[in-house]
């Protein structure tokens, strides 16, 4: 039989574990909240940016159709510089084979285009010196598969696309240091 002083501890331990159990949901929920994406991208100066901006090319200039519809291309527009398609060098960050936001249209555009005609594309991994020889061939092909994803996301024919990987062995940029790095951590687009 139950005493009536140990159904106090009972509820005791009852209640102050279903506090605690509150207590630490309510950190939880709290830290993920606090911690969740931000609405807006962060540039590199570490201010957000809008969407009008998120998409822009890296020499400011305008693409045909809006961002995430861009227009119809042709050959042509391969040899304009005028035209997202002129752009066939995609960079990326140090140790990484993430798309970096300002590339998004000028891969919708080759995409686009991709679909629209019965050009084929190689798409050629780079990574800079740093690292071992299979570790480099690895991510540049890990970048070469990145935008060969994208790419077929965005309703290019896998079929009219082959990747491979260099790694290392042909830098874009001679030298050590950022600078030269920063140039031979890319996915080159060749027709």
């Amino acid at each position: 039989m139950v005493t009536s002083a140990s159904n106090n501890a009972l509820r005791f331990e009852d209640t102050h574990v279903r506090t605690t159990i509150g207590i630490v949901l309510a950190g939880l929920v709290a830290a993920l909240l606090l911690s969740g994406c931000p609405s807006k991208p962060v540039s590199e100066t570490g201010t957000g940016a809008g969407v009008e901006d998120r998409y822009a090319r890296p020499d400011g200039a305008t693409t045909t159709g809006l961002p995430g519809r861009p227009g119809v291309y042709t050959a042509a527009d391969l040899n304009d510089p005028s035209s997202p398609l002129f752009q066939r060098v995609i960079y990326f960050e140090y140790d990484s084979a993430d798309i970096q936001p300002q590339y998004v249209d000028i891969l919708r555009a080759h995409a686009s285009y991709l679909s629209s005609s019965r050009a084929s594309m190689t798409l050629e991994g780079h990574t800079d010196e740093r690292g071992t020889r299979e570790y480099n061939l690895a991510l540049g092909d890990q970048r070469a598969d990145t935008v060969r994803r994208f790419l077929v996301a965005e309703g290019a024919p896998d079929g009219q696309m082959r990747q491979l990987s260099y790694g290392e062995e042909r830098p874009a940029g001679a030298g050590q240091g950022e600078a030269a790095w920063a140039l031979n951590r890319r996915v080159e687009l060749v027709y």
